[in-house]
């Protein structure tokens, strides 16, 4: 542990591209031409691998539900997407005659071309020679020293296509939808901004070709563990994926902002989600798992072998899928939270546990750089530090039940207690789910009535049921059958 504490204390500035400070990678040899076929190059293997991202879901969600999943169309079943494609390029276009028409053309072409912004800051690989020529250059579109804000900054922007359709829609359901996402891009982007930060501090500097470099000799995500959690948590939020696809839950609000969207329109909102899933794959990727760096046994063959040429190009795109798996993985075991316990989740713990982290790293890192203080005592004071916070786990004492001191005579309920839990405490009369004519939940406090069969059996004759609805009429009361 003390040799990995001199290595993090090791990781500084790494040599500059000439004339442009900041950046590692050497853009000197690069004119509009070459921007301009990386830039196609991008284009073709995003809008290439949300198609393979969309084949690889059905089939891993298959395979997890014991099911064949797609294998008619093309060998395995990999035309299958490009079949779907076609259906919704051929399908006719409706637009909501409630819509405010400019917006609503609008909106998806927002959320699809912020999706395609991101890649341009994403280091595939590093300097690589153009087959049959002595041309080299980065395998990267471009790079500036705050490019990881340029990232956050499209994720933000993006928001506005989600937000804008729902609410140019002109119907209800898209509009609370379109309210949720501003919610939820709100909290959860905040806790992937902070999980970002400790890279930051670690690396010194937030360009993607910096923070790739510094991770030479060890990967962030083994170092900042709690960030790269975190991360992982924030940016399924970020992509609306499940279990935290709130602002288009199907059960709830049909489809969300995306309700009245048909044909390509609704194609370019499927787009864009597929598209940020494989960006912040990326990003993860190149902040915490070393960019196209091999993995270590990999990388210490033949002197770095594997680091050089089109080798690392692989490496990048097998941790991407790898994400994209964790991503399907989810999908296919969780199921969709509350939003009163996505939004408690996302603003009481992801955050405090984020900016706790931080000021734990930031302090440790002035120690290591800037104090007399050797690696032995800083492992003591993180080891107490530990033994304390499980102590506070395990002896903190469990919250009491807001109907447990509640006066059973009056109903009262203890102080502190809100509004609508006092009322489901305080309320004697048995909980009825088709009171107001349609189903709803219970509330805090309040059980819906038991249900099973062997319940119905012990009810004595002429008696209410549990659920304390009107008891089953008499066999004597019953009206005699005619004829």
């Amino acid at each position: 542990m003390t040799g990995l504490l001199n290595l993090v204390s090791g990781a500084v500035l790494v040599s500059e591209t000439p004339g442009v400070p900041g950046i590692k990678a050497d853009f000197s040899q690069d004119n509009g031409w070459t921007y301009l076929v990386k830039a196609v190059l991008i284009i073709v293997f995003l809008l290439t691998s949300v198609l393979i991202a969309i084949w690889f879901e059905r089939k891993v969600v298959a395979r997890m539900q014991v099911r064949p999943g797609p294998n008619v169309h093309g060998p395995f079943g990999l035309l299958q997407s490009l079949a779907d494609a076609m259906k919704l390029l051929l399908k006719e276009d409706l637009t909501v005659s409630a819509a405010d028409k400019f917006v609503y053309i609008l909106a998806p072409m927002i959320a699809v071309f912020c999706s395609l912004l991101t890649f341009a800051v994403i280091p595939f690989g590093p300097n690589v020679t153009i087959p049959f020529t002595d041309y080299s250059t980065p395998a990267q579109l471009t790079d500036f020293p705050v490019a990881v804000l340029y990232i956050l900054a499209c994720a933000s922007v993006g928001v506005y296509g989600i937000v804008l359709g729902g609410w140019s829609s002109g119907s209800t359901y898209p509009l609370l939808g379109a309210v949720r996402s501003t919610a939820q891009v709100i909290s959860y982007e905040l806790a992937m901004g902070l999980a970002l930060v400790s890279v930051f501090i670690m690396a010194g500097s937030m360009s993607t070709s910096e923070i790739v470099d510094s991770q030479t000799r060890v990967w962030w995500a083994l170092i900042l563990i709690p960030s790269f959690i975190i991360y992982i948590i924030a940016m399924i939020g970020e992509t609306n994926r499940l279990p935290f696809d709130l602002p288009e839950a199907e059960g709830e609000l049909v489809s969300g902002y995306m309700t009245e969207y048909s044909s390509m329109k609704f194609a370019w909102f499927f787009l864009a989600e597929y598209i940020n899933m494989i960006n912040v794959s990326a990003v993860a990727t190149t902040l915490f798992l070393g960019g196209w760096r091999a993995p270590w046994p990999l990388s210490a063959i033949n002197d770095g072998m594997f680091n050089e040429g089109w080798w690392p190009i692989l490496w990048f795109l097998a941790k991407v899928w790898a994400f994209m798996f964790v991503f399907v993985w989810v999908r296919g075991t969780l199921l969709r939270l509350r939003y009163d316990q996505f939004m408690k989740f996302g603003w009481k713990i992801l955050i405090p546990a984020a900016l706790a982290w931080i000021v734990v790293l930031a302090v440790v890192q002035g120690m290591i750089r800037f104090g007399d203080v050797d690696n032995r005592t800083i492992l003591i004071g993180a080891g107490a530090l530990f033994a304390v916070a499980l102590l506070a786990i395990f002896l903190w004492p469990a919250r009491k039940d807001p109907g447990g001191g509640a006066d059973k005579a009056g109903g009262a309920t203890p102080s502190g207690t809100s509004p609508y839990r006092k009322a489901a405490t305080a309320s004697p009369e048995p909980f009825d789910a088709f009171a107001g004519g349609f189903p709803v939940p219970p509330l805090p406090g309040q059980s819906l009535p038991s249900a099973s069969r062997r319940a119905r059996r012990l009810v004595p004759e002429g008696s209410p049921p549990p659920g304390g609805g009107p008891a089953a009429p008499d066999a004597q009361d019953e009206e005699a059958p005619r004829g």
